[in-house]
């Protein structure tokens, strides 16, 4: 019986799978296949790394440094017009201010994979999570949200956001051999996508990838279909889902901290309630 976790992206509301997350470092629970999407991943690494409560720190001290995310940080020499402080968030806070264990990363056993929308054919491709890359270079690029981030190039090849092609890869966990998939999400449960507002401005400014111009513009469709494909294979019992109870009035680039403590809050006490049910799940006795 092999088990799958797939984490949603959402930027800041990643905040709740990495409650759901060390909820599950609780129980002793860790998945033999993780992908994730964006902020999913580049939070459940701590996860991986058994280093219960990193992502909530870091949010909780991080999320009003100007360092860390602010329009400022689009002005800086080097910072390739981003609106994340690179240089502050992939490597002084992961190397000195509050280390990331790449050993006990590394000791993982299981695969790990991050999802990026490749921009000359606007598909998703995925990509394995180098163990020691102190430059996080992958994790910024499935994080890579339009206008708010650079255009990454790995192999030679043009990628940003992840979510933009795959927002929730559950398909791609079952792809991987996974007889069993537990779905984090980041949105609840009656979320509907509606189109993006900021399309127009979308073509203009990258309209040397019109394909990733149309997977952005079919994004909507695509991941309420998605999601509607993953709720009936909930009731088949291939997938188990936790959901945040409400994710309204939380931004993507939250800054107030009681919101992040209170929405981590909902992913620990979801997942710890759960915990039997998760074991039964993954052991194939549901």
């Amino acid at each position: 019986m092999k088990t799958g976790l797939v984490l949603e992206g959402g930027a800041f509301r990643t905040i709740f799978s990495s409650g759901a997350c060390d909820g599950l470092l609780a129980g002793g629970i860790l998945p033999d296949y993780c992908i994730g999407v964006s902020a999913g991943i580049a939070y459940g690494v701590s996860y991986l790394s058994g280093q219960s409560g990193r992502n909530l720190e870091i949010l909780t001290r991080f999320a009003n440094d100007k360092r860390y995310m602010g329009p400022r940080n689009m002005a800086k020499p080097g910072n390739h017009h981003c609106y994340f402080g690179l240089e502050f968030t992939y490597d002084t806070i992961p190397n000195q201010l509050i280390p990331f264990d790449y050993d006990a990363f590394a000791a993982y056993p299981g695969e790990v994979e991050a999802v990026v929308t490749n921009l000359d054919t606007g598909a998703a491709e995925y990509l394995p999570v180098p163990r020691y890359d102190d430059n996080f270079v992958l994790l910024q690029a499935t994080c890579a949200l339009p206008f708010l981030f650079p255009v990454y190039r790995i192999n030679n090849k043009p990628y940003m956001d992840g979510g933009a092609a795959d927002a929730i890869p559950y398909e791609r966990a079952f792809a991987r051999g996974c007889d069993r998939v537990l779905v984090i999400e980041t949105r609840e449960r009656g979320y509907w996508r509606e189109p993006e507002k900021l399309q127009p401005l979308l073509e203009r400014w990258y309209r040397k990838y019109p394909n990733f111009c149309d997977t952005m513009r079919r994004r909507a469709d695509t991941y309420n279909a998605c999601r509607a494909r993953l709720f009936q294979l909930e009731r088949e019992g291939r997938v188990m889902l936790i959901s945040p109870k409400n994710t309204k009035g939380f931004s993507r680039t939250e800054r107030d901290v009681e919101k992040i403590k209170a929405l981590y809050q909902d992913g620990y006490d979801q997942t710890v309630a759960r915990l039997d049910e998760i074991r039964r799940f993954f052991s194939g006795q549901e």
